[in-house]
Order: structure tokens, then sequence, then C-alpha cells
């Protein structure tokens, strides 16, 4: 247990750039500790970028902090010592396979804590100490233990590289600018790292600056995100509570036309069967009288007959009309017109309703984006320099120009094994990803091109439509060949006609954001062909697909 406690005090108050017990402890912002020297040596080297980190956790501190001695750190170290406490264990400081080994040692080698540009080679804390006691050497440039220090020295000279060639945008010894780099614009390698040191924290503070300004804009979006939703749900909810509203009182008209049919139903059969009693009541009566009468008629007796006849009742007024008007057959056939009538207004209402709903929310668009460029010069505002990746090339591609124009020959090219690679289409994608709002124009010549964009995900080696440009939902292409006088446009294995005619030269407007795609035939007025209005989930890269013996080349546009 002691052993263990003394191993882990070693450790807790060792130096992590000498690797040593802490001398002349100080302790920096970050609460990490150091040996004076150690991390006045290391700020020195960054003293070019004017950021000053810590070797532990990488904080950067601007400006330089003042170092002070830890007077309690100091004491405390000190008391252990004589408690017995000695520099880390032998096998602490023993180089392993992935340490930078000290040149100096003959022996088993140790770690190097620095290596020194200067001399150039790689040094323990033992033999490091002489850069920091004698005058000559404090002058040199050590820096943190590094493996690739050879590349420091002049393979034809044997010599450190301290000098940059400007010209050749290469380093060289003194040697090299006396022969080879004669009359070359050279400077001292320090000068050319400060300036490009320079650069890169102009570049840093830039980029920082954009990230900080489009964090606030991802922070906005997602506060419209959650408006945006809350909106729907809220359109939603009232939407489904109105049409409730529109069904309970059509079901409730329904209902009353219902309950009125029948209403009037039962009235109109009452008064009916109430006649058709009457009326059979009257003919029972009737029959009756015809039957006293039928009996009279034939008493054979005149006298009888005679003194009988004053008592026969008299035949009354019938209280109906000796014919029924009725309409055949027309009872309430009208009332299913009229019911058609309204569900046919309706219709015309929830028709034009529907046309003005459907607009509204066609309307709803959060991200205003600006108006398509109407002429060249303004599409020319948005050029996008566009090279070819030769790892995406069919093997029967040549690539030239500096990758900006490609051929189809019948010679397979000498291109190295790639999974980007097409290997059955004629085809060929961009370095570069396509975001924003972009424009290219290409110029195609001999037998046909299919100029297109496409996700870098598309399918690379099939004989399917999974990785032809156009013929897939990864990817749009606009077919020309020269002997029509049309083009076709592809996406998802649609295909679009489209009329001409055919140009050798296109231009290419992509608003990656609005999800607008438009191609233009390029002469001397611009003329736009097709355009596209979708939804791009990914980045996009420009296409080329070749006819054979077809070349196309992305023109340098000012």
């Amino acid at each position: 247990m002691a052993e263990r406690g003394d191993h882990l005090n070693k450790e807790k108050f060792s130096c992590c750039i000498c690797l040593d017990l802490l001398t002349d402890p100080v302790t920096i912002p970050c609460g990490h500790s150091y040996c004076m020297n150690c991390i006045k040596h290391h700020w020195d080297e960054e003293d070019q970028r004017r950021i000053h980190s810590c070797p532990q956790c990488r904080k950067e501190f601007i400006p330089r902090p003042n170092l002070e001695k830890s007077f309690m750190l100091s004491e405390l170290v000190e008391e252990l010592k004589k408690n017995g406490l000695q520099s880390p264990p032998a096998n602490h400081c023993y180089a392993g396979p992935d340490d930078v080994s000290c040149d100096v040692c003959t022996e088993r080698k140790r770690k190097a804590v620095r290596s020194c540009l200067s001399c150039p080679a790689s040094y323990c804390r033992d033999h490091l100490q002489p850069h920091y006691d004698v005058p000559g050497l404090k002058k040199h440039k050590l820096v943190n233990p590094s493996k690739n220090l050879h590349e420091n020295i002049c393979s034809r000279h044997d010599e450190v590289m301290k000098i940059f060639c400007r010209t050749d945008q290469q380093c060289i010894c003194y040697l090299c600018t006396m022969d080879e780099h004669k009359g070359h614009e050279t400077v001292p390698a320090a000068t050319e790292r400060a300036e490009k040191q320079k650069k890169l924290q102009e570049s840093r503070q830039q980029i920082h600056q954009r990230i900080q300004d489009q964090e606030k804009d991802v922070k906005l979006l997602q506060q419209e995100v959650e408006a945006i939703n809350v909106s729907a749900d809220k359109a939603v909810e009232d939407s489904e509570k109105i049409f409730t509203e529109l069904i309970l009182l059509l079901q409730k008209r329904s209902s009353n036309v219902k309950q009125q049919i029948r209403s009037q139903q039962e009235t109109e059969v009452s008064r009916v069967k109430d006649v058709q009693e009457k009326l059979e009541q009257e003919i029972t009566e009737l029959k009756r009288k015809d039957a006293e009468l039928e009996q009279v008629s034939h008493t054979e007796d005149h006298n009888q007959f005679l003194l009988n006849y004053p008592s026969l009742p008299a035949l009354s007024e019938s209280t109906h009309s000796s014919s029924i008007n009725i309409r055949p057959l027309r009872y309430f056939e009208d009332v299913t017109p009229a019911v058609s009538e309204l569900r046919d207004k309706l219709q015309d209402i929830l028709r034009d309703s529907w046309t003005n709903i459907s607009l509204k929310i066609a309307n709803v668009q959060v991200l205003l984006t600006e108006p398509e460029p109407k002429t060249r010069d303004e599409s020319l505002k948005y050029s996008q320099k566009i090279t070819l990746d030769p790892n995406t090339a069919n093997m029967n591609l040549l690539l030239s120009e500096g990758n900006r124009k490609v051929t189809s020959i019948d010679q397979q090219q000498s291109y190295p094994g790639h999974p980007d690679r097409f290997t059955v289409f004629l085809q060929v994608l961009s370095r570069e990803s396509l975001r924003g709002r972009c424009y290219w124009e290409v110029e195609w010549k001999d037998g046909g091109v299919y100029v297109a964009v496409s996700y870098k995900n598309i399918s690379r080696s099939k004989l399917s439509d999974e990785c032809r440009f156009g013929s897939n939902e990864k990817s749009w292409s606009l077919e020309c060949h020269c002997s029509r006088n049309s083009y076709i446009f592809h996406h998802n294995n649609i295909k679009t006609p489209v009329p001409g005619p055919v140009s050798s030269r296109l231009g290419v407007y992509l608003d990656h954001i609005a999800g607008i795609l438009c191609f233009y035939s390029i002469s001397e007025t611009p003329t736009l062909l097709h355009r596209v209005q979708t939804r791009f989930t990914q980045p996009l890269y420009a296409g080329i697909r070749l006819y054979y013996g077809s070349s196309a080349k992305f023109i340098k546009l000012k």
C-alpha cells in the first residue's frame, strides 16, 4: 500500500512536460501545474500564434498569462522530497514503442521530453539540460517530442531547412538557394510561418465568427421549428373542430329533413286513409240502400209497391266528388333533387373554399428565399468552381484541363481502385459539394451528355437504375443529344420531354435551401429549359454522364 501511495504521489507532483518532479512550480489559469521553465519554453514556442494553451487540457489563453511561483506547492514538493519522495521510477522514463526516444542515450533509450529543430534531435530530461544552461543552445528552437525531425533535413544537401522558397512553395536549406532555387524569392521559414500563422489566425477568427453567427441561426431556426409545430398543431386542432361542427350541422340537417319527410308522410297517409275510410263507409251505406231498393223493386203487388215507395230513403249528396284528384307517382320525388341541389352548392362552396385553404397552406413559408436570377449576369454572382473527382470517374473516362474536362475514350485509364468509382456507366461526380445558391456551365460536343446533380450516396457498381443519373430518387439529369431537337429530363426513372433546340452549352442554377434546380440553354440570350421544385435532403454534387465518344467541360466563369 505504501509503495502504491508513493507511486501516486510521484506522478501527482511531476511535471507532464519534463516528467520530473516539479521545480519552481506554477499553476496556470486552468488549474494545471508545471515547472516554471517548462511552461515558459512551451509558451515561447506559441508566441507566434499569439494564443497560448495548456499542454494537458489544451485550453487557450489570450493574452499570455503571467507566471507566479506557487510557494505552497513548492513547499509541499520539498517536504515530500525530505520524506523520501524522489524522481519518478526509472521504468516511467524509458521510451516505449509509441514514444519518441532520446537520440543521445546510448544504452536503454529514455523518453524524449523535447525535440530541437536546430540540432535536430530529441532529448530526454537529462540530455536536454544543456539547452537550458548553455548560452548558445538556449537560442535553439525546442518543440514537443517529434518523430518527424528527418523531414526538416534537406534530402539533397543534408542540411536543416530553415528557408522557404515562395516561388516553389517549399522549404529548402541555405545551399538550395545557391543552385536549383537561385534567383527565387526566399524568406526565412520563421518569417513565412509568421505570415501564414497570421492568415491562419484571421481564418480561424472568421470561422469562429461564422460558427457564432450560424449557432445563432441554428437557435433561431430551432425556435422557428417549434413555432411552426405549435402553429400547425393549433391549425389542425381548429380545423378538426370546425369540420366536426360542419359534420354535426349536416347530420342535424339530415335528421331534420328525415323528420320532416316522415312527418309529412304520416300526415298525408292519415289524410288519404281518412278519405278512404269515409268512402268505404259511404259505399257500405249505398250498398244497404241499394239492397232495400232492390227488395222493393221486386214487389209484384202494384198497390203495395206504391204504398212503400214514399218511405224509401232519399239518396243524399256524396261528400266527395265523383273522382279523387291525385298526382300519380309524384309524392316525395321532388325532395331528392332539392337535396342534390344543396349537395351541389355545398360542393361548389367547398371547392372554392378548399382552393383558398390550399393557397393559405401553401403560402406558409418561414424562410424567405431570394428571387431566382433573371439574367446570366445575375446567375454569375453565384458561380461555383467545379472540378471532377478522379476517384469517381469510370475507367473509360479521361480527365484533363485541371480535372474540369472529361472525355469518353476506348482505352481504360490506370485509376487506382476506389469504392466511389462508377464501374458500369460513363459517369463522374464533382469534388465540390453544392450547398446554398450555385451556378455553373457545361460545354459539350460529339454524341451526347447527361448534365446532372446527385447525392453522394448514389450506388456506383451495379448495372441498374440505382447507379444511372436520373433513373433514381437520388439524382436529376438533363439529357442532350446532337441528333435531337429537344432535351429529356430524367428523375426517378421518369422521362420528361423538354423542348429545344439543343445547345452545346448549358447553365445550371441550384438553390439547395429553396429546393430549386434550373437548366438553361446558353446562347446569346439564356433560355430556361426546365425548372424543378423539390426538397433536397443531402448535399448535392455536379455530375456528368457521357455517350461514347463525347466530351464535356466545366467552364471557368468570371
